[in-house]
C-alpha cells in the first residue's frame, strides 16, 4: 500500500498534520484501520532507516495526540492505553495543571542548572516529597533526570554515609539500564545481554514471592528473610552499604511480596546497619492506589526513589531520605547537568496538585476491583493461567501450564497481539517474559476500563480454547502411537 498523501508530502506536511488538531479526544476505542495503519507503517521505515535498531517497540505506532485513556495514532486510531508510558503517564498524558505549571516555567526559563544558579521549584519538589514520603524522621531531597540515576545516586550516598562498598538486591528485581544498575538488575535478555562485565560488589538474595517458576512454590516471608541473613552472614553483613527492594517488583513480573517480608527485611537493615532502599520508581505517585507502595506495608525506608509518574512524562527522579544520609556526600559530590531541570520541576508541582482532592487513589482502587471482577475468574476457568496478581493500577496476569507451572512467554506474547490488532496496548514482563501487565492511566474512565479488559479477556479465552485443542490433538496423536 503506498504511504498516505501527507506522508508522501514530506515531514513538514506531516509535523503540521499532527499539531493541528486541538478537538477534544474521544475516549472511546476506534479502528479506522488495520493496526499497525499505513501511515504509521511509513513512519516505521522511516524509523528503521534513521533509529538504531538497539532500540525495540512494543506496538509500532505513531501517536498524534493522547488524552485520558486513550491515544491516537497517525492514521486515527483510537487505542486503549494500557501503558502509561510505562507507568509514567499517572495523570493523563494531557493534564491541566501540569501544563499551566509548565506553560509558566517555559515562559519564564528552560534550564539554568541547579548547581551554577538556583530556582525556587526545585526547594518545593523536594519540600513535598520529604513531607510525603513514609519517615518519622528529619528528611532531605536530592532531584535527578532518570530513575538508574537515582538508583545510582541512592548507592553513593549509602556509601558516602556508611563507608561500606557492597550492595544487595534480589530475585527478579529491576533497576535500570546503567551499568550499575545493570549489575543489578536480575533479567538478562533484553537488558544485560552483550553489556558486561559489570561492577562487582552486588549480591542477589531470594525474594518473598510467587516462586512456581523454580519450582518453590508460595515462599513464605520466613523462608526468604533466613536466605537474606544466611548471604548477609556469608559475606560479612558490616560489608554491606545498601539493600535495595521494590515493593512490588515490576519488571520481574508485578511480584507482591508476602506479608512481612518488606517489614523482616527492614529489621535485618537496622540490625546490621545498612541502608534500606526502597525503589518506588515504577510503584510510587499513586499507581498502587496509596501514594507509594511501601505505605501497603507500613515500612519506610532510610531512601526511597521516585521518578517515572513524578513530573507527568517530563523526566524527573528523586532520591528522599534521612536527613543524615542525604547530608553525607560532599558538597559537589551530587548532581548532573538536567539534575532537576527546571521544566521537569515545574510538572512535578502540577502533578502534586493532581493527588491533592485524593480522586486518583479512589481511581486506583477502582480499577483494580474493576479488573479483578473480570480478570480473576479465568484463573480458575483456564488451563493457561497460574496468577492474577497486583494492586491498585498496577496489576499482572501470568501465564504459565496448569500442570507444570511451566513459564509459557509464548501465550503472553499471542495474548498480547491479539489486545494490539484490537485496540488495546498492553505490555509484556516478567523474567521469564510470560506475565502481561497493567498500568492504565490513574484517569482513565469506568467505560473505557470495562471495553480493554474486555477485549484482554476474550483474547486469554481464545488463547486458552486454543491451547486445549493443540493438547487434544496431541493428545489423541500420542493414544494413535
Amino acid at each position: 500500500m503506498d504511504a498516505p498523501s501527507n506522508v508522501r508530502r514530506g515531514r513538514a506536511h506531516y509535523l503540521v498534520y499532527m499539531t493541528s488538531s486541538t478537538d477534544s479526544l474521544p475516549q472511546t476505542r476506534h479502528l479506522a484501520t488495520a493496526i499497525p495503519g499505513p501511515v504509521s507503517t511509513a513512519l516505521h521505515r522511516e524509523r528503521e532507516a534513521q533509529v538504531s535498531s538497539g532500540f525495540g517497540v512494543t506496538m509500532p505506532v505513531f501517536i498524534n495526540r493522547a488524552s485520558g485513556g486513550i491515544l491516537e495514532d497517525v492514521d486515527g486510531n483510537r487505542i486503549i492505553d494500557f501503558a502509561s508510558g510505562i507507568a509514567v503517564t499517572s495523570v493523563g498524558a494531557v493534564n491541566a495543571q501540569v501544563q499551566a505549571h509548565v506553560a509558566a516555567q517555559m515562559a519564564r526559563f528552560t534550564h539554568t542548572c541547579f548547581m551554577v544558579t538556583e530556582y525556587d521549584s526545585f526547594t518545593q519538589v523536594a519540600a513535598w516529597l520529604n513531607a510525603h514520603v513514609p519517615g518519622d524522621f528529619p528528611k532531605r531531597t536530592a532531584l535527578f533526570s532518570t530513575g538508574a540515576e537515582a538508583v545510582e545516586n541512592a548507592v553513593k550516598i549509602a556509601r558516602a554515609a556508611t563507608g561500606r562498598e557492597r550492595v544487595l538486591v534480589f530475585d527478579d528485581a529491576y533497576h535500570g539500564r546503567s551499568l550499575l544498575t545493570m549489575a543489578m538488575t536480575a533479567k538478562v535478555n533484553p537488558y544485560k545481554k552483550n553489556f558486561g562485565p559489570f561492577p562487582g560488589e552486588v549480591f542477589r538474595a531470594p525474594t518473598a514471592t510467587r516462586l512456581w517458576a523454580r519450582g518453590g512454590g508460595d515462599a513464605t516471608a520466613a523462608t526468604a528473610l533466613a536466605g537474606v541473613e544466611a548471604l548477609l552472614l556469608e559475606n560479612d553483613p558490616r560489608s554491606f552499604a545498601a539493600m535495595v527492594i521494590e515493593p512490588i517488583q515490576g519488571e520481574g513480573g508485578f511480584l507482591v511480596p508476602a506479608p512481612g517480608f518488606l517489614a523482616g527485611l527492614r529489621e535485618l537493615a537496622t540490625k546490621y546497619g545498612i541502608v534500606l532502599v526502597m525503589d518506588e520508581i515504577q510503584t510510587g505517585m499513586g499507581r498502587t492506589g496509596r501514594l507509594l507502595a511501601s505505605e501497603h506495608e507500613g515500612v519506610a525506608g532510610d531512601l526511597t526513589l521516585t521518578a517515572k509518574a513524578l513530573a507527568g512524562g517530563l523526566p524527573l527522579s528523586a532520591v528522599t531520605g534521612r536527613a543524615e544520609l542525604m547530608n553525607a556526600p560532599h558538597a559537589g559530590g551530587l548532581g548532573g547537568t538536567y539534575a532537576g531541570n527546571p521544566v521537569a520541576c515545574a510538572a512535578a508541582l502540577g502533578v502534586f496538585e493532581a493527588f491533592e482532592d485524593g480522586t486518583l487513589l479512589a481511581n486506583a482502587v477502582t480499577i483494580e476491583a474493576t479488573a479483578r471482577e473480570v480478570l480473576q475468574p479465568l484463573v480458575d476457568s483456564t488451563a493457561i493461567i497460574a496468577e492474577f496478581r497486583g494492586r491498585g493500577a498496577m496489576l499482572a496476569v501470568e501465564f504459565a501450564d496448569k500442570d507444570t507451572l511451566e513459564p509459557r512467554a509464548d501465550l503472553a506474547a499471542q495474548v498480547a497481539a491479539a489486545c494490539h490488532r484490537q485496540g488495546v496496548l498492553v505490555l509484556v514482563c516478567g523474567t521469564h517474559g510470560n506475565v502481561i501487565r497493567l498500568l492504565p492511566p490513574l484517569v482513565i474512565g469506568p467505560d473505557l476500563i470495562r471495553d480493554g479488559l474486555g477485549v484482554l479477556r476474550n483474547a486469554i479465552v481464545a488463547a486458552n480454547a486454543a491451547q486445549t485443542d493443540t493438547d487434544t490433538a496431541s493428545a489423541a496423536a500420542l493414544a494413535a502411537v
